[in-house]
């Protein structure tokens, strides 16, 4: 492997690896408010067990969350000079707004909200934690909004072989990032609510503290199921977006090799694994891709034959990440729907099945966003910055393949410690139960 491939591998896992832990973050602190707030209105000693255990999870979250983002900003020095050059007065603002505000506003009152449990009054103390929700989730915002610069650049100038900002508007109202922002967040939201109904669902099992746990169950259940419509919602449109901004990266999504009016979408497809087109293309629905694309039964859907093959995308992990997230999205709603219904009923002890598979169901969200990223960066390949700078023109000029190599194996170790740590604390303190 050459510099250029390392160097994308080691970003690739590092960046994957980083956002295990930053969706849970963006969702189980809007749980951990909403509990608290609970306790803070009623009184009611429960809501305060279900805010500390919660909290507990989310703080273990939190901080190997931010460890992991730390390191992962070093490759932009060493491995992506070039890049960083290229980018550094475009990405600038929004990572510097990022840090000193965002990111600055969550870790003040996350102290404030540890430590301030006597100090504080019951609303103030729940008002702590509302703030470091939103701050996550508005870190979140500039992050991703440097990224929809990345898809679509917008507000710029090529002056001294670099890209300057002359229009920090722009970059703020980017439809691209936006999008992704909304589809990032409600997908982390998601994995939140999946993961305080998997919990939950296990002290059922055991019938561990089950009023506690039903409460907490239901509160999972009912933020899954809203978080997964949205997610379908805001899907829906980005694929609009996608096919309009990057159209190589839409046919790769469906694996669509001629250009049609009025496309079909065949529901079975299997691309070729050398070569071009698809191997198997059945159970076609008449005019489903071009709705799907365009949100019109008769607008023209541009095939991947269309581009040149140095300016393709690779079609099949694209493809296969794209219908398995689609899948996903499917089963979320399903899951989270079942389990809001037998939780107003009041019978989810009776279907140990459902509980079973809920505890199974936790990784599953996790695998959909990492699915939905895979698609979202390698569909936009070969490019770095869309239709601007190609990926191999960002790498360091100066750094070896041995260096690339260390650096690999270093990371790799280091974040294979750091998810060892984070499984073991959360799993200890989950299986612990509630403080009475």
């Amino acid at each position: 492997m050459d510099t250029l491939a390392l160097s994308r591998l080691q970003f690739a896992l590092t960046a994957m690896f980083h956002f295990i832990f930053v969706p849970l973050t963006l969702g189980l602190g809007w749980l951990t408010a909403w509990f608290e707030t609970r306790y803070a209105l009623t009184g009611d000693g429960r809501w305060l067990s279900l805010t500390r255990f919660w909290g507990k999870l989310f703080l273990i979250n939190f901080a190997l969350g931010v460890v992991t983002g730390i390191t992962m900003e070093f490759q932009f020095g060493m491995n992506w000079a070039e890049y960083a050059k290229y980018v550094g007065d475009i990405f600038g603002a929004p990572l510097a707004i990022e840090a000193t505000a965002a990111f600055f506003l969550e870790s003040t009152f996350i102290g404030v909200w540890v430590f301030g449990w006597e100090r504080l009054s019951k609303k103030a103390h729940a008002a702590a934690m509302w703030i470091v929700a939103f701050a996550t989730n508005m870190s979140a915002l500039w992050i991703l909004l440097a990224n929809g610069w990345m898809q679509r650049p917008v507000g710029y100038v090529l002056r001294g072989g670099r890209a300057e900002m002359v229009d920090f508007a722009a970059l703020l109202t980017n439809p691209y990032g936006w999008l992704e922002f909304f589809h990032t967040v409600f997908a982390g939201w998601v994995i939140a609510g999946f993961f305080v109904m998997g919990v939950s669902a296990w002290h059922l099992l055991r019938r561990n503290q089950e009023d506690l746990f039903k409460k907490s169950f239901g509160a999972g259940a009912v933020f899954a199921l809203a978080s997964s419509l949205l997610v379908a919602g805001v899907g829906d449109l980005s694929g609009v977006n996608a096919a309009k901004n990057q159209p190589a990266k839409f046919a790769a999504m469906e694996s669509v090799w001629e250009t049609r009016t009025a496309a079909p979408m065949a529901l079975l497809t299997i691309p070729r694994l050398n070569g071009e087109g698809n191997a198997v293309e059945a159970l076609k629905v008449p005019y489903a891709l071009s709705l799907l694309a365009f949100h019109s039964p008769f607008a023209e859907v541009k095939g991947l034959s269309d581009f040149l093959p140095a300016d393709r995308p690779p079609v099949l992990p694209v493809f296969l990440s794209f219908r398995t997230m689609v899948a996903l999205g499917g089963l979320f709603i399903l899951l989270s729907g079942a389990g809001v219904w037998l939780w107003r009923k009041d019978q989810l002890q009776n279907y140990p099945f459902y509980l079973k598979a809920m505890v199974l169901a936790i990784p599953l969200p996790y695998i959909a966003i990492q699915l939905g990223w895979i698609v979202t960066e390698m569909g936009r390949q070969p490019w770095a910055v869309y239709g601007l700078m190609r990926t191999a023109e960002g790498v360091t000029k100066t750094v070896s393949t041995g260096q690339v190599w260390m650096s690999l194996i270093g990371f790799t170790l280091f974040y294979s410690a750091l998810g060892i740590v984070d499984i073991w604390l959360l799993a200890k303190y989950a299986k612990k139960g509630m403080e009475a």
